[in-house]
């Protein structure tokens, strides 16, 4: 399955995990606000501060830019960048994959220091990859479940409608 597939959806419950771990991250991290971003550009949540721009022409550059750093890191010979640290005079931004599918995007400003959002960012990203797996298995088994041709009839339905 591609890198940036949109073939998942998570729960209520999921959502809640997801927020309570963003929420407890920027708390201890002393961050402003945290953005999910999918690999194709969809913002996923946004927790924390509301961001004060566009949310989903962010989510669209950020995907782009995790995709042309990965495509530097394999000129130099590494399979990819799992972070990224942007720095501002005074807004900065730090990038980690999430069980390679999705990115999360913390905005700081000097009310914290990168040291500390570094530090915080581990576990936030293992509980995060976590809860994403399951997302994603979920997403595999229900796809794997459908009968061959399930959404044709759907899909024509939905062309009819435009004609």
């Amino acid at each position: 399955m591609p890198i940036g597939a949109a073939t998942w959806s998570f729960t209520e419950d999921d959502f809640g995990a997801i927020t309570i771990t963003l929420q407890r991250f920027l708390y201890d991290a002393k961050a402003r606000c945290a953005l999910l971003v999918d690999r194709s550009g969809q913002l996923v949540a946004t927790v924390g501060e509301p961001p004060n721009f566009d949310a989903t022409a962010f989510a669209t550059l950020t995907a782009a830019d995790f995709s042309a750093n990965d495509q530097l890191a394999r000129l130099i010979g590494e399979s990819d960048f799992n972070v990224l640290f942007h720095q501002g005079e005074r807004e900065s931004m730090y990038l980690a994959d999430i069980a390679r599918r999705v990115i999360l995007v913390v905005l700081f400003d000097n009310r914290t220091t990168l040291g500390l959002v570094r530090l915080r960012m581990k576990s936030a990203v293992e509980e995060l990859t976590r809860t994403f797996e399951g997302v994603f298995a979920r997403g595999a088994a229900a796809q794997a479940a459908a009968p061959p041709g399930f959404l044709a009839g759907a899909e024509h339905e939905i062309d009819r409608l435009f004609q």
